[in-house]
């Protein structure tokens, strides 16, 4: 489960972006704005992608 997460992650920030050139390029700050907010989310929760995956590690290496 944790490689779909992590595509539909990159994918959010993907579109986030791309709403954000599109505000840009029409003179839309709510268009950007909502952009530079989907960037953001998509990056928190990979983030927290990257956490689980340490602690899936840290607990791994213990239970040896």
């Amino acid at each position: 489960m944790g490689f779909l997460d992590k595509l539909k992650n990159k994918a959010q920030q993907s579109k986030g972006r791309g709403k954000e050139a599109a505000g840009r390029a029409a003179d839309d700050p709510y268009l950007e704005a909502e952009g530079r907010k989907d960037r953001a989310a998509g990056g928190a929760k990979q983030v927290g992608e990257k956490a689980k995956d340490a602690a899936r590690e840290i607990r791994r290496s213990t239970e040896k």
